[in-house]
């Protein structure tokens, strides 16, 4: 008897959410409107939905006396901070799209990003870590423009507060009420395969939905209180974190400005947090801190952990030994929301800890053979395809990348290899891109590539992930040099460092005359990782499980 198709559609009694963020958050500050929202420890910031709600009115109605119209882009680049989170809801009630800008961005990517959505209001942080923003920008600001103005959140942010006396109440209402829930309202870079990020464009369908049954399936309510270590200008953050909490009228607890362990540990306890959110690494980072024993984690009961595979073991740790035992493994991608298959609280515990769970509710999941494009048999590995609500609008200003990425049927090919089980759950077994998923950032070998051949002395380079049990992968380069040029690692860190993101520049290089490469030419990565794998001892890491 042939085995039934590797297909799933999420079935639901609760319908879509037709709302836009606004409308949805004015419904919650009506319900809960004085319990807490936000909490964000390392600025001392406390606000109960009421006053979250008339601060989002002061900054819309400053953003408006701006000049940002409907369909505007406002860029925001900064940490995890309490503005970042008024922000996302003050753009998205004037009807602006939001174009977040990943902390670690360098000069070259900061650039790329403005120039390409076309960003006219820039709301930044001084900087972050050893970074100086308000620097760089001035450093790439004469090649931009449409950027017509830019806010340091520490220095300009009550002068935006103030200029919204200038604009009216009823103009933000009128604005509000032209506002359809399928307007475009985030743009979120990926890293591209052909060397250049895609700006996936989300809806407020997309993002809120999203948001809102990942809060579902987690069972969230107004008692709960979400610890938010992961970063805002990823959907992880933003949608899963933020949007998640304020369509429950649950509570945003935000550790710090990025991750730290013992911060995370210390919020946990002092805010008696229900929920905690990570990449694979922060729960290691956690787990083994040498306070661990110290903290009080009993008010735990789920969480999330996503952004890459997630080893077995470290979900049986966190499940034990931080008291979560309702944890939950995500999967999906920016460009669906992010969320396309989640666990359940009620899973069988293998089924938690070796799958990504099942299919989201109202979206469908599908996985098919890369070549034909045929629906496999289940237990058959193939490529994952997702759709539904929470597929992206598409590639801002990039027709082409998103024709590729959306078929015709409307279904958004992923990339990745999984295969899908009689009772619907999925593992991902491994990618047909060769994106590399460093502690939960997403790497595409193409652009660090290209831009290592900008090197005068390089003349070929390939790149690779190859396992580390810290991040789940590291990046190696392997380096031809020109005839005649004798290169060295550390001229090439040097050359990368400040220009390419440092999550991005290879942990491993290797310096070849050849590559592995196939009878056609094709140079063969799989061997190259092998090769790696064996020369730098990296066996046990390799041999970490994952789901």
């Amino acid at each position: 008897m042939a085995s039934a198709p590797s297909y799933a559609h999420g079935t639901s009694v609760t319908p879509l959410l037709g709302d836009t963020l606004g409308q949805n958050l004015r419904r919650t500050v009506e319900r809960y409107g004085e319990r807490e929202a936000l909490v964000v420890r390392s600025q001392g910031f406390r606000a109960t939905y009421r006053q979250l709600w008339e601060l989002t009115t002061r900054v819309a109605l400053g953003l408006m006396a701006a000049g940002v119209q409907k369909g505007d882009r406002v860029g925001i680049w900064s940490p995890n901070r309490f503005e970042w989170v008024v922000t996302q809801y003050a753009a998205a009630r004037v009807g602006a799209i939001l174009v977040n800008l990943n902390p670690a961005y360098k000069t070259a990517e900061l650039e790329y990003a403005l120039v390409q959505s076309g960003t006219s209001v820039l709301l930044l942080s001084r900087g972050f870590r050893q970074a100086n923003y308000r620097q760089m920008l001035e450093e790439v600001r004469p090649r931009c423009p449409q950027l017509r103005q830019a806010l340091v959140l520490e220095d300009d942010w009550e002068r935006l507060l103030a200029s919204g006396e200038r604009a009216s109440a009823r103009e933000l209402e009128a604005r509000e009420a032209s506002l359809q829930f399928d307007d475009p309202i985030n743009i979120q870079y990926t890293s591209g395969t052909t060397g250049f990020p895609k700006g996936a464009t989300l809806s407020h369908h997309n993002v809120l939905n999203n948001g809102f049954f990942v809060g579902e399936v987690l069972r969230y309510g107004p008692e709960d209180r979400v610890c938010i270590p992961v970063p805002f200008y990823h959907c992880f953050g933003m949608v899963m974190g933020n949007l998640a909490c304020t369509s429950h009228g649950a509570c945003m607890v935000i550790p710090g400005e990025a991750f730290e362990p013992l911060a995370v540990l210390e919020a946990v306890q002092a805010e008696r947090c229900t929920s905690l959110y990570g990449v694979p690494t922060m729960f290691i980072g956690e787990l083994d801190h040498p306070r661990f024993g110290e903290f009080d984690l009993s008010t735990l009961r789920t969480g999330i952990m996503a952004g890459s595979p997630c080893p077995v073991e470290v979900m049986k740790n966190v499940q034990s030994r931080m008291n979560m035992r309702e944890v939950t493994i995500c999967y999906g991608m920016t460009e669906t929301s992010p969320v396309s298959t989640q666990s359940s609280l009620d899973d069988p515990l293998d089924r938690r800890v070796s799958t990504v769970g099942r299919v989201h509710p109202h979206v469908e999941v599908k996985i098919v053979d890369a070549e034909t494009g045929a629906v496999v048999p289940q237990g058959t590995p193939g490529e994952l395809c997702t759709r539904g609500y929470s597929v992206m609008l598409g590639y801002w200003n990039n027709a082409e990348a998103t024709r590729l990425a959306i078929d015709t049927a409307g279904w958004m090919h992923t990339g990745d290899l999984a295969t899908m089980d009689a009772g619907g759950y999925v593992k991902i077994v491994g990618r047909i891109k060769d994106m590399i998923i460093r502690g939960g950032e997403n790497i595409y070998p193409r652009e660090v590539e290209e831009f290592l051949h900008t090197h005068p002395g390089v003349s070929e380079t390939q790149v690779i992930g190859v396992p580390s049990a810290k991040y789940g992968e590291e990046v190696m380069a392997w380096v031809k040099a020109k005839p005649g040029v004798t290169l060295t690692e550390a001229e090439l860190v040097a050359f990368c460092t400040g220009r390419i993101s440092t999550f991005k520049v290879p942990r491993y290089w290797k310096f070849v005359g050849e590559f592995p490469m196939t009878v056609t030419g094709k140079v063969q990565k799989f061997r190259m990782r092998e090769v790696s794998v064996a020369e730098l001892g990296l066996q046990t890491a390799d041999a970490i499980k994952t789901a």
